[in-house]
């Protein structure tokens, strides 16, 4: 997969913005401003994400590979080219399912590790956004990316999927958390249980005690609800959002943010 260019980019955003535009107008879920607070903010990330984090991510999985079957990169791109055991004899379709799902799992428990005590900082970053519309997806700090996206792709390798369908995956999940952190009503209905949904990952980011470190899942709820951190309640929409305590506004300021210390109480 080709990898992103400047004006890949900002077609992208145009094309997204429109799209959502209609979107968030027609089903709005909470009522906000197009150019709502922090919008520059997302718009320095939605740039930087794809040009320097992505370059970053790719050097780190490939160096997390070479560790673990401790082969060099020549042996280990022929075993990423010719995967072999039991997964690899499956049918595509159900290769397909397992990705998602035990993928969406790994990604899970990576998701309530940076909500940890130790990690929340790089986490929060994310979570700082305080109107959440489609644009909020994309506030990452490279530290969680980078994190996220090694810890699940070098597991789902070493099982043996099949890497084209792991390079798919990884484009999949950015496209559709853009579409889970939209500002829209969507609960999907009797499928809100099987698929996430909007509405499910809005309780997520909600600054209200009541949905604080729930829906973890990013594709399948039914994980929280196996882990008992399922929450969504019948009719009903979280109004604030933001990290607690919260997070300093702009770009550079939340790329420092984790790395500094706590004022101590005097």
């Amino acid at each position: 997969m080709k990898d992103p260019t400047l004006a890949s980019i900002i077609i992208g955003f145009f094309v997204l913005s429109a799209i959502f535009y209609v979107l968030e107008r027609l089903f709005a879920a909470n009522r906000q401003k197009i150019l709502r607070r922090g919008f520059k903010t997302d718009l320095i990330y939605w740039f930087f994400t794809p040009i320097f984090t992505k370059a970053i991510e790719k050097i780190l999985v490939a160096l997390a590979l070479v560790v673990i079957f401790r082969e060099g990169l020549q042996d280990i791109k022929l075993r990423i080219e010719h995967p072999t055991g039991f997964i690899s004899t499956l049918p595509i379709w159900l290769q397909a399912f397992l990705l998602l799902f035990v993928g969406d799992v790994l990604q899970y428990w990576i998701h309530r590790w940076f909500h940890g005590k130790r990690l929340w900082k790089f986490h929060a970053v994310h979570h700082s956004s305080e109107d959440l519309d489609w644009l909020s997806a994309v506030r990452q700090h490279p530290v969680n990316d980078w994190a996220s996206r090694v810890l699940s792709a070098v597991p789902l390798l070493a099982m043996g999927f099949n890497p084209l369908h792991v390079v798919a995956y990884i484009p999949f999940l950015t496209l559709y958390a853009i579409g889970l952190h939209a500002n829209v009503n969507w609960t999907f209905g009797p499928l809100k249980y099987m698929i996430a949904s909007p509405v499910f990952h809005r309780w997520h980011h909600t600054s209200q005690e009541e949905g604080l470190d729930k829906n973890f899942a990013g594709l399948f709820p039914v994980i929280d609800m196996v882990f008992g951190t399922y929450y969504m309640p019948k009719g009903k929409f979280p109004e604030k959002f933001g990290a607690v305590p919260p997070v300093p506004e702009g770009f550079w300021a939340q790329m420092i943010y984790p790395f500094r210390r706590a004022k101590k109480k005097s």
